[in-house]
């Protein structure tokens, strides 16, 4: 059998999977965290139930309107982006201007309730949910046996990624979100509807915080808790990467799901600080994250 530093290969190869996988999930919600503090400075602590929400979602179309994966993995981001456009418009957007703080206990508060409620309606254990019949089985790569939704998720969330990326980044709408951020009147006064460019933006990063819960609820089932056992990690991805920054999302997410992957081979007790150990040193290195910007 082959051995990289006295670690069989296929154990190595499937805690690298393992580890994409995860920093997919990171990457995606990171993502969605990186665009609603990037355009809207919110701290937005009610995103991991945003993603239980999306699974939930999913989850509840299958069970009551025989709604299958691939139709929910559209819809059910709809339903939750939708849900978190009015919550922005008729809540989130009274704080706008305030201490930073407002927004995060605001946020903060609305997780709990969503977890309670959920709670109370479904319990704490996870419910299943089957992955789609067309993803079923793996394939032998010879070194390892790969199922392939996990290798669709590692694809799926990839391009989902980039696209937000480049919407952001490289359209005349993502000018218009970015410079709204920077001088919102002048922007209006420019005929620009900026207080929908907001709701949209937050709508946005709920949806991609929705989509990473359908995903992922074939994998680790659909829990009132499975925001809230991921949502500080992903907040220390989103540290290291850089507050705010896009791509510094995208990277970090996948850089670190990878590095987790790797500790659990080589030092397993250390595999569930290690992000957290990354970030304190990238913080007293770089206090701006490695991809943000010097106030």
């Amino acid at each position: 059998m082959t051995m990289i530093l006295g670690i069989p290969l296929p154990a190595l190869a499937g805690q690298l999977l393992i580890g994409l996988i995860n920093g997919s999930f990171y990457a995606l919600l990171s993502l969605g965290l990186a665009v609603i503090f990037g355009l809207l400075r919110v701290i937005n602590f009610a995103h991991g139930a945003q993603y239980m929400l999306g699974a939930f979602t999913a989850y509840l179309l299958l069970q009551h309107g025989g709604i299958g994966f691939w139709p929910a993995l559209i819809v059910a981001p709809i339903i939750v982006a939708v849900v978190s456009a009015l919550i922005e418009r008729t809540m989130l957007s009274k704080l706008y201007g305030l201490d930073p703080l407002y927004g995060l206990l605001f946020t903060f508060g609305l997780a709990l309730i969503l977890e309670g409620v959920f709670r109370w309606q479904f319990g704490a254990a996870g419910q299943p949910y089957a992955p789609p019949a067309q993803l079923a089985g793996g394939v032998n790569l010879g070194f390892m046996f790969m199922p392939i939704y996990r290798g669709f998720v590692i694809v799926a969330s990839l391009a989902i990624c980039l696209a937000t990326w480049f919407l952001i980044e490289k359209t005349r709408l993502g000018a218009y979100l970015r410079a709204a951020t920077e001088n919102a009147p002048l922007v209006q006064a420019f005929g620009v509807n900026v207080p929908l460019l907001l709701t949209l933006t937050y709508a946005l990063g709920a949806g991609l915080a929705a989509i990473a819960g359908v995903l992922a609820a074939p994998i680790y089932q659909v829990s009132p808790l499975m925001g809230s056992n991921l949502i500080i990690v992903v907040f220390a991805v989103v540290v290291v990467g850089g507050m705010g920054s896009i791509m510094g999302a995208i990277v970090t997410g996948y850089m670190l799901g990878l590095l987790e992957g790797l500790t659990k081979v080589f030092y397993p007790e250390a595999s569930n600080i290690v992000i957290f150990a990354v970030m304190a040193v990238v913080l007293l290195a770089r206090p701006a994250g490695l991809f943000g910007r010097e106030a």
